[in-house]
């Protein structure tokens, strides 16, 4: 029992030991090649790269709208004659609301600085004998995240119409329903070209295990006629192929980089000549990851569909 207790982790260190070797030998085989391993990687940089850089834009899309809640506040305009301890008051009951994350009032004098400060307009605003300005009340919605945003706040308008003292709710919804759309749909695009272009990179992977697989037919029927199974004669493909893809991927991951990096200083200044501190932000830990980690199994499976379908048909002692 206790050579037998003993066998067990030799066998899993056996095993560990030579996929460890046949893992890097396989990276060394890349390397002997260098420029149509450079090409190989190349191309499946530039395959995960596309849907990666599209989804790139979605994300700081989103980031620079800064999420739907701003862009759904209400502005509830109040009648004239209510006066600001009032409008004061009736801002606490509305944010007392459960539906209603915040609500600000804004009295008419600080309408009307706010107005002078960004319209640029002081000398005009001097001429006035009053204030034109009402106030006002900023309500911010609780919205669920996934909802039907839009939809979910007009109840909401509907219902602060109704309070004594409000004159007018404003909601400027259409832009926020075709922005929406408009990364919903770049969303999709992103998706689908990740799907073309994921059985792209397994087209290439596989051709590519193909061909090295047909350079080294010798030495696999040698390998066979010895007694290696084909499962040990697959093993080194699927570590090069598990190579092709995580270094594609890599390649696919500098490039997005870069492209940011390249973009992020025009960008700041439209930002700021919009008056906004918005800066483009690079895929982050979570999106590299995950494009690593696709690449790495893209290369994986198509060395996998290859080297099974290849070596199955090769015997020792037998022409194509």
């Amino acid at each position: 029992m206790a050579e037998r207790g003993r066998g067990f982790p030799v066998l899993v260190s056996g095993w560990l030991e030579r996929h460890a070797q046949t893992f890097v030998a396989s990276l060394g085989r890349l390397a002997r090649a260098p420029f149509g391993s450079a090409l190989t990687l190349g191309v499946i940089g530039i395959a995960l790269a596309l849907p990666a850089s599209l989804q790139l834009v979605v994300q700081n899309a989103r980031i620079a709208s800064g999420g739907w809640q701003s862009a759904l506040d209400l502005s509830v305009y109040l009648q004239p004659r209510l006066s600001e301890q009032d409008s004061a008051q009736l801002a606490e009951r509305i944010s007392a609301r459960g539906d209603v994350v915040s609500a600000r009032f804004i009295s008419a004098a600080e309408g009307l600085a706010e107005f002078r400060r960004w319209s640029g307009l002081g000398p005009a605003l001097d001429a006035l004998q009053d204030n034109p300005l009402p106030g006002m009340i900023v309500v911010r919605p609780r919205v669920a995240e996934g909802a039907g945003e839009v939809a979910s706040v007009e109840p909401l308008a509907q219902s602060l119409r109704q309070l004594a003292g409000v004159d007018q709710v404003q909601l400027d919804t259409d832009w926020v329903r075709r922005f929406a759309a408009i990364l919903d749909a770049l969303h999709h695009a992103a998706t689908l070209f990740a799907g073309l272009l994921g059985l792209a990179v397994l087209m290439i992977v596989g051709n590519t295990v193909r061909l090295d697989i047909d350079a080294r037919r010798s030495e696999i029927e040698v390998v066979k006629l010895v007694g290696g199974s084909d499962g040990f004669v697959r093993r080194p493909f699927l570590y090069g192929g598990l190579w092709y893809g995580l270094g594609g991927a890599l390649v696919g991951w500098l490039l997005v980089e870069a492209l940011a990096l390249s973009l992020a200083g025009p960008v700041a200044r439209i930002a700021s000549a919009y008056g906004s501190a918005f800066a483009l932000h690079g895929l982050g830990l979570r999106s590299s990851l995950t494009l690593l980690a696709s690449g790495a199994g893209l290369g994986w499976l198509g060395a996998f569909v290859a080297a099974t379908r290849h070596l199955r048909v090769i015997e020792p002692g037998h022409e194509g």
